[in-house]
C-alpha cells in the first residue's frame, strides 16, 4: 500500500473523465473510468460502487480485484449495508469483521481492509464507494479517506445531473415527493412557494418568488401533464382564490413514476401484440393451406407445413410462458435449494435447445467442478434465454460458446457470442423488463424485452447474480454466478 496518494495521477485521470463527459459520454462508462482512476491513484487492489434503491443495492461498477462482483445485488436487510447508511460518511473497515456473505468472499480473496464513503445528494444516499486493499497492516491513511470521500461526492454530482444515472429505473434520485403549492397573481407571477414546491421543481423559493411560474398554467379546474427539461413529469391543477385579487392557487406533483408505468403498459401492449401476431399469422396461413389444398399437396409439403406449424406453436408457447412469468413474478417455486452437477445440467439443457441453436453451441466445461446450490430445473430456462439472446444478436451460423469455472465461493458459467456486442451503458438496462436496445421503426431484432429480466430474477432468487459485458474482439459475454453447493 503506498504511503501517499498519487495526486497528480488523480488529477490527470479526473481530467480524462471530464473530457469524456464533455464529449457526450455518460452513465456507466464514465463511472467505470472514474473508478479506474481512483484505484490507480489510491494504490488500491480494487474499487466498487454500489447503487442504492428503495428495495436494496446493486454493485453496478467495479475494477481490479473486485470486478467479479459487477451485477451482484446487495440486500436492503444486509447488516453491513445498514451500518454503512448511518454514522460517519467515510470510514475504514476490516473486511473480516463484516457479517455478510460478500465480506467472507472478499476476505477469501485476500482483501482485508476497505475505505467506504456514501455518495449523498441533499442528505439522500444514492450509493457508496468502496476502495479495497490486501494489506492487513497499517491500513489506508487520511489521504485515502479524503480521496474516497471526494470521488463519492463527484459520483453524487453525476447522479444530480441524471446523466445516465441512476442505472435502474427504480433508482433513488428521481423519487416522488409531496405536492407542491404555489399562488400566482393575475400576471402569472409567483407570490407563494411552499417547501415541497422547491423540492419537486428544484427551484428554491428565493428564485421562484416574483418570477413567472416555471411551467404552463392550466385553466381553473383542469389538469395539465407537463414535462420538465430534466425529463421528469408534473401533474398540474389550478383554481381561483376568492377575493378581489384575482389570485390562483396551483398544486403540482411529480408523476414520473406513473408516466413510466403508463409507458411500460403501452409498450407491453405494443410489443406483445407484435410478437404474438407473427407466429399466429404463420400458423393460420399454413393451417389454411393444409385445409384448402390438402389433396393437391404432396407428402413432403404437408410434412413441411406441419413442421412449421409445430415450430411456430412452440415459439408462441414460449412467449406466453415468458409473459405469464413476468406478470406473476413467479420464481423457481417453493422447492428448497439442493446441490447439483452444473456440467451435467448444462449438457442436458443444451440438448433441449432448438436444433438451429443447438448446432451452434461449443462447450468448454472443465472436469471436477464443485456442485452448485440452487434449483436445477430453472437452469434450463436461464440457459435457453441466454443462448437465444446470443443467437438473435449474432450472425447465423457463428458459434455460441458455453464455458464454466469456479472460485472459492461461487460456480459460474458464461455464454459468449460473436455478435453486435452490448454497449457499456446498456449492460444494466438490458435486464429491465420490456427494455429494448432499439425502438420503433429502427428495431432490427424481435423480442418482448423479457428474457434477461427473467434470467436475473431466477438467478437472484437462488442467491446468485448475473452480468453482461462486451467481449474483446466483438460480441457479448453473459456470466451467471451461483453459490457453491
Amino acid at each position: 500500500m503506498p504511503e501517499r496518494t498519487d495526486l497528480p495521477a488523480l488529477i490527470a485521470g479526473h481530467t480524462v473523465v471530464i473530457e469524456m463527459i464533455n464529449s457526450g459520454d455518460a452513465g456507466l462508462p464514465v463511472l467505470t473510468q472514474l473508478l479506474r482512476v481512483t484505484q490507480s491513484a489510491l494504490g488500491a487492489a480494487g474499487v466498487a460502487f454500489v447503487e442504492f434503491a428503495p428495495t436494496g443495492g446493486r454493485i453496478i461498477a467495479a475494477t481490479g480485484a473486485v470486478d467479479w462482483t459487477i451485477g451482484r445485488p446487495v440486500p436492503a436487510d444486509d447488516p453491513d449495508i445498514a451500518c454503512l447508511l448511518s454514522g460517519p460518511r467515510v470510514r475504514q473497515i476490516r473486511v473480516d469483521r463484516l457479517t455478510g456473505r460478500l465480506g467472507a468472499e472478499l476476505a477469501d480473496r485476500g482483501l482485508h481492509r476497505m475505505v467506504a464513503s456514501r455518495a449523498e445528494i441533499g442528505g439522500l444516499t444514492v450509493g457508496s464507494l468502496h476502495a479495497l486493499y490486501p494489506s492487513d497492516g497499517d491500513g489506508p491513511g487520511t489521504d485515502q479517506h479524503a480521496v474516497v470521500t471526494y470521488v463519492a461526492s463527484c459520483i453524487a454530482h453525476m447522479y444530480g445531473d441524471q446523466s445516465g444515472l441512476p442505472v435502474h429505473g427504480d433508482g433513488p434520485v428521481v423519487a416522488a415527493m409531496a405536492d407542491g403549492l404555489a399562488v400566482v397573481d393575475r400576471d402569472g407571477h409567483v407570490r407563494l412557494w411552499n417547501p415541497a414546491a422547491a423540492q419537486v421543481t428544484g427551484r428554491p423559493a428565493a428564485d421562484a418568488l416574483n418570477q413567472p411560474l416555471p411551467f404552463p398554467l392550466p385553466p381553473p379546474g383542469q389538469v395539465l401533464d407537463h414535462r420538465l427539461p430534466d425529463g421528469r413529469w408534473l401533474r398540474v391543477t389550478s383554481g381561483e382564490l376568492p377575493g378581489p385579487g384575482t389570485l390562483r392557487v396551483v398544486t403540482f406533483r411529480d408523476t414520473t413514476d406513473q408516466q413510466r408505468r403508463d409507458n411500460d403498459r403501452d409498450l407491453f401492449v405494443a410489443v406483445t401484440s407484435h410478437e404474438l401476431r407473427t407466429p399466429v399469422t404463420v400458423i393460420k396461413g399454413y393451417a389454411d393451406t393444409l385445409n384448402d389444398h390438402w389433396e393437391s399437396l404432396g407428402d413432403a409439403d404437408r410434412r413441411m407445413a406441419a413442421r412449421v406449424i409445430g415450430q411456430r406453436a412452440n415459439e408462441l408457447a414460449r412467449l406466453v410462458d415468458r409473459l405469464l412469468s413476468s406478470a406473476t413474478e413467479a420464481g423457481p417455486g417453493e422447492e428448497p435449494s439442493a446441490p447439483y452437477d452444473l456440467n451435467d445440467a448444462l449438457c442436458t439443457a443444451v440438448a433441449d435447445l432448438p436444433a438451429e441453436l443447438r448446432h451452434r453451441i461449443t462447450l468448454d466445461l472443465p472436469a471436477g467442478l464443485p456442485k452448485v446450490l440452487g434449483h436445477r430445473a430453472s437452469l434450463a430456462t436461464v440457459l435457453t434465454e441466454l443462448c437465444t439472446n446470443a443467437g438473435k444478436y449474432s450472425p447465423p451460423g457463428t458459434p455460441i460458446g458455453i464455458s464454466a469455472g469456479a472460485d472459492g465461493q461461487t460456480v459460474s458459467f458464461r455464454v459468449s457470442d460473436q455478435g453486435i456486442g452490448v454497449r457499456p451503458e446498456h449492460v444494466e438496462r438490458a435486464f429491465d423488463r420490456f427494455w429494448q436496445g432499439e425502438s420503433g421503426d429502427r428495431r432490427r431484432f424481435p423480442g418482448a424485452g423479457l428474457g434477461l429480466y427473467l434470467v436475473r430474477r431466477i438467478v437472484e432468487q437462488q442467491n446468485g447474480w448475473v452480468s453482461l459485458r462486451p467481449k474483446a474482439g466483438g460480441g457479448t459475454v453473459a456470466e451467471v454466478r451461483l453459490p457453491r453447493g
